[in-house]
């Protein structure tokens, strides 16, 4: 018993051994991609901000003061020292409504994306481990979904349910959903008549057991790239749906508002769109770019650890 327990131990600790060094190349490969610090940073600012916003914030971000109203930034003339960004047109800090907006982007990113993921993964499994009828139907569905323009489809569901957060999440997971539905449909199609799926079927194996427990754990390398780049896909619909009056209303700040309000601004206070503009730019930027070293790490064709 001592040599067996001896055996298991050693058994234990090489496969612990393993683990560690896995994780201390995919921390090297990292570190050695500039684009996916860099990304990293970004994403970890942004839920840094998100999570200590009341913390971190120098103002009220809906407080408004007509005197202090398009104060420039630092660096320009007639700068304040307590508005390092400037104030838009009600003397509302941009520092803190930048702040306090990457909470509505982060909120309804992950939700949208979560929701979207969780749907076009089940409809994708369905679709292509059962084919036939049940795939005709849900592909349908899908190319009729791509037949409408995004801001259409928004419009439309929106001015049915009203633009709260909640619909505007709901919203945008029905736009998102269709292309987790397709990859994981191809990627079971694949997967379907492997050797492996073939054994579970003649020992008798039920069809739920074959979809959750050998065909998704499958397919979980390319949802997680394709969930990492519909989160900047997400931010950058909630902008755009906010900039068109759809999204969250005002007073809440949402930085597709903030660019709303500073285009009518453009000539004469250049900081009230640009700032707004410049993080959604940045945090997508970053986003994209750890999501292409996602792929890569998770392409065994790719890269090998």
């Amino acid at each position: 018993m001592d040599v067996m327990e001896s055996a298991a131990k050693a058994l234990d600790f090489m496969a612990e051994d393993r683990r560690a060094m896995r994780w201390r190349k995919i921390l090297r490969k990292l570190l050695e991609n500039k684009g996916a610090v860099f990304g990293l940073i970004m994403v970890f600012g942004v839920i840094f901000c998100a999570v200590l916003a009341p913390v971190i914030s120098p103002h009220d971000p809906i407080f408004q003061d007509v005197e202090k109203r398009l104060i420039p930034p630092m660096g320009q003339k007639g700068a304040d020292p307590d508005y390092p960004l400037g104030t838009d047109h009600l003397g509302r800090d941009i520092v803190s409504r930048l702040i306090y907006g990457a909470r509505i982007s982060i909120v309804v990113s992950i939700s949208a994306v979560a929701l979207s993921a969780f749907l076009g993964t089940l409809i994708g499994l369905l679709s292509g481990f059962y084919g036939g009828k049940v795939d005709n139907i849900f592909m349908r569905i899908a190319d009729v979904q791509l037949a409408f323009p995004f801001i259409l489809l928004a419009i439309a569901i929106i001015a049915v349910l009203g633009p709260d957060l909640q619909n505007i999440i709901i919203t945008m997971a029905i736009t998102g959903w269709v292309i987790y539905a397709r990859v994981v449909r191809a990627e079971v199609l694949s997967l379907r008549e492997k050797e492996f799926i073939t054994s579970v079927k003649a020992l008798g194996g039920s069809s739920g057991r074959i979809i959750f427990r050998h065909l998704f754990p499958n397919v979980i390398p390319p949802i997680i790239v394709i969930i990492t780049l519909e989160m900047a896909r997400m931010i950058i619909m909630e902008a755009a749906l906010s900039f068109l009056g759809l999204g969250i209303q005002p007073p809440t700040p949402t930085w597709g508002g903030m660019l709303a309000d500073g285009r009518v601004y453009l000539i004469t206070s250049w900081w009230l769109a640009t700032f707004p503009g410049l993080v959604i730019m940045l945090v997508v930027l970053g986003i994209n770019l750890l999501g292409n070293w996602l792929r890569d790490m998770l392409d065994p064709r790719l890269t090998q650890l």
